[in-house]
């Protein structure tokens, strides 16, 4: 069995071993990541070997971690990516290359529409019907974003998000409220087929499908990092986040949005912010904690995202592709039934 995993923001982890009356055999850690002391790498290769093949990633990791000698050093390597990378050979999980990738990116549509088209090409990827495709969002109206198990009251102050002019809508993913302003973010979207992420915690997976936009980051001069469970961080804050939705049909949904710009007055005016959140982000100001890429980069917002697809296609191989008239007519019917319903908007009050 051959396993291979990239942490995110570290090094490659490869294994490889074999399987012998439902237990690992013979296992060998490789990869270009540092560990010391020397013979660190024998205490992993031993506590590997001899474990269940129904072992989990956790408790491989826990396996590794009790058998390192004291003191050791693992740099660009973790134990939990020693996990990842065996279940990963267990099922034999591909990798980004290992599929025909397309990069989407069309004309200004409604907040809604964009949400319904996650729900509409995630369901199509899961079902075989569209390749797994990266999206970048364009809208035509400024737009709180609200997760899907999010109290609609306790998010967002109306009378605020009416004086600024942002409508407010409800996605199908988890995690928390977003501001889409004209111009000030950047919002993409992963429709991919659940065997991407074989193998990996759920924690796992977000660090592993950002990964690519950190490196885009990282080119632009930005030193970008993966904050569990779901931040893209700079020097100076957050500059995003992420949220992910899995289909029953083998679909994930994984979206993240990045702040290009931000008016952190309005912010507070339109979100309820609670001191909770910032003391635990340890700030006082909605406007420190988030760190926007304009600032740091000094390129407009369309240059960022060129900088983007062009990352991912060097990852992934991915053409340019196209949301199809059946998917945008599927995406308005959603609107009308789900999306833009009152029912669907509050169905947490």
């Amino acid at each position: 069995m051959h396993g291979e995993y990239k942490v995110p923001g570290g090094k490659l982890v490869v294994v490889d071993f074999e399987v012998t009356d439902g237990a690992i055999a013979d296992f060998r850690l490789a990869g270009d990541f540092f560990l010391e002391p020397d013979d660190a790498l024998d205490a992993i290769n031993a506590a590997v070997t001899g474990l269940p093949t129904e072992t989990d990633a956790t408790a491989i990791a826990a396996a590794v971690r009790a058998a390192l000698p004291e003191g050791a050093q693992l740099l660009g390597l973790t134990p939990e990516a020693v996990g990842t990378a065996v279940r990963r050979a267990l099922v034999t999980a591909p990798g980004w290359r290992d599929f025909d990738w397309e990069i989407v990116h069309e004309k200004a549509v409604s907040p809604r529409v964009n949400l319904a088209l996650d729900e509409v090409l995630t369901t199509r990827v899961g079902a075989g019907l569209r390749r797994p495709t990266l999206r970048i969002w364009e809208w035509d109206e400024s737009a709180v974003v609200i997760g899907s198990f999010q109290s609609y009251r306790n998010e967002v102050d109306p009378a605020g998000a009416v004086r600024h002019g942002f409508d407010v809508v409800r996605r199908i993913s988890g995690g928390g409220a977003m501001m889409m302003a004209a111009g000030q973010i950047i919002t993409y979207s992963l429709y991919v087929p659940a065997s991407l992420v074989q193998g990996m915690t759920f924690a796992d997976s977000y660090a592993f499908l950002d990964d690519w936009v950190l490196q885009a980051l990282r080119s632009l001069g930005i030193d970008a990092t993966y904050q569990p469970l779901n931040d893209i961080a700079g020097p100076s804050g957050k500059i995003g986040g992420a949220a992910q939705k899995r289909l029953a049909n083998g679909g994930v949904l994984h979206h993240a949005t990045l702040s290009y710009d931000i008016d952190g007055q309005t912010m507070t005016e339109v979100l309820r912010i609670g001191r909770e959140k910032l003391s635990d982000k340890g700030t006082a100001s909605a406007a420190k904690r988030v760190d926007p890429l304009r600032s740091q980069t000094g390129l407009s917002r369309a240059e960022i995202i060129e900088r983007f697809k062009g990352t991912f296609r060097e990852i992934t191989g991915a053409e340019d592709g196209a949301i199809a008239a059946d998917e945008y007519a599927a995406a308005e019917e959603l609107v009308r039934t789900k999306f833009g319903t009152e029912a669907w908007l509050h169905r947490v009050p």
